[in-house]
């Protein structure tokens, strides 16, 4: 199977959940998209990374997603969302995906 770094897995879900939930005009939808991709992130931050890591950036994706909304009031939805995205990915990146070597 193919090798896709937990950084992108956690900016696709946040970005994908949102535009899934947005073009279908259903949350629930959404939610699982976002769900779906945290879930598997956070099982390569814990492999990667050890528990700690993985819950501290489990916290990070989901305050992400709480805090997009109030940004969005600012900035914009998609800028949110994408700098939350960001964020989220270079975190994961910093703390999970530099070390791996292929």
């Amino acid at each position: 199977m193919a090798h896709i770094p937990s950084s992108l897995l956690a900016a696709s879900g946040l970005v994908g959940g949102y535009g899934v939930a947005r073009w279908t005009g259903k949350r629930p939808l959404g939610g699982a998209v976002l769900a779906v991709a945290g879930a598997a992130a956070a099982r390569q931050w814990r492999q990667r990374a050890g528990g700690p890591a993985a819950g501290a950036l489990t916290a990070a994706y989901a305050a992400a997603f709480a805090g997009s909304h109030p940004l969005a009031r600012k900035v914009g939805a998609w800028p949110a969302v994408f700098g939350v995205a960001s964020a989220v990915a270079l975190a994961s990146w910093a703390v999970a995906d530099r070390r791996t070597t292929r």
